[in-house]
């Protein structure tokens, strides 16, 4: 896998070169259209117990899906009779009170995870649809210089995300202490994803088997779709202009099953359905894949 990922990616020093651009492109000055733009869509909110980790609020510009609006049941205590009958194969649903994460919460501040792992090498992916390319550089590195808003302008393979591709061996001790959802699907087996995004950032549509995602810091915007109903997007623009340019024309019978996922709150969602995502904060999450 490391011969394949350098013969199209480069050799480490070249990957390394690519990111110091991207941070580079970070700090230059940018023109007053986009910075405008931005700031029609980010407020910067009073710091409270969100671990360190900056929140920022979308504004009118970006929220043509309220933050309040959701077509996603929400279920409190649910067993696991109800969610294989109702919605192992059939819709998604936000579970609530079924795991006590506190303690892995805790570990997963700013602080804590700059301490842990901050020389930790991580693999970053593009936030477009099928992620090409990658980029490895360490995890300190990625928190302070990389994770900011999204620039409303730029495209998805301009925006580096860090989800997935974890470490398991070097993440192992932080991994250890989270408690996932107990439902499972005959057949499957749990893995983990892990992952910190900047406020505006998310991954457009696709799709790919069944699984959990929890937010632990933060909240996230999920859109999603039935695997009959394709829906309609460009795979390297983001969510965020997909939500401005497409959403307000569509036809309430063709919008997608949509809801913020907050802190402590954990979306299933079946095999094969369309879903598309949008850290409305600083976002700290993780998946449970059933593979």
């Amino acid at each position: 896998m490391a011969r394949g990922y350098a013969s199209v990616y480069g050799t480490p020093s070249v990957l390394r070169a690519c990111a110091r651009m991207f941070m580079a492109a970070a700090r230059r000055p940018r023109p007053l259209l986009p910075f405008v733009l931005w700031t029609m869509v980010t407020v910067v909110l009073p710091g409270s117990d969100e671990g360190g980790w900056q929140q920022s609020r979308l504004g009118t510009a970006a929220a043509v899906t309220e933050e309040e609006h959701c077509t996603v049941e929400r279920r409190a205590h649910l067993t696991y009779p109800e969610f294989m009958h109702h919605y192992a194969f059939l819709k998604p649903v936000i579970l609530q009170g079924l795991t006590d994460n506190s303690r892995f919460r805790a570990l997963c501040s700013r602080e804590n995870l700059l301490a842990s792992f901050g020389d930790n090498v991580v693999r970053l992916s593009t936030a477009n649809t099928y992620s090409y390319q990658k980029v490895d550089l360490p995890f300190q590195e990625y928190v302070e210089q990389l994770l900011h808003p999204q620039d409303p302008t730029s495209l998805g393979n301009d925006t580096l995300y860090f989800f997935g591709d974890n470490n398991f061996t070097e993440w192992a001790s932080l991994f250890q202490h989270y408690s996932p959802p107990p439902f499972r699907l005959l057949g499957t087996t749990p893995a983990y994803s892990f992952g910190i995004a900047g406020a505006g950032s998310g991954v457009p549509f696709h799709w790919h088997g069944p699984g959990f995602s929890e937010v632990i810091y933060g909240r996230k915007r999920w859109l999603l779709y039935p695997p009959e109903k394709t829906p309609e997007f460009h795979p390297n623009k983001t969510t965020l202009a997909w939500i401005q340019e497409i959403y307000p024309s569509l036809a309430p019978s063709a919008r997608p099953l949509e809801c913020t996922i907050q802190a402590g709150e954990v979306l299933y969602f079946p095999d094969r359905w369309w879903h598309a995502t949008l850290n409305l904060d600083t976002s700290v999450f993780i998946s449970t894949f059933l593979g």
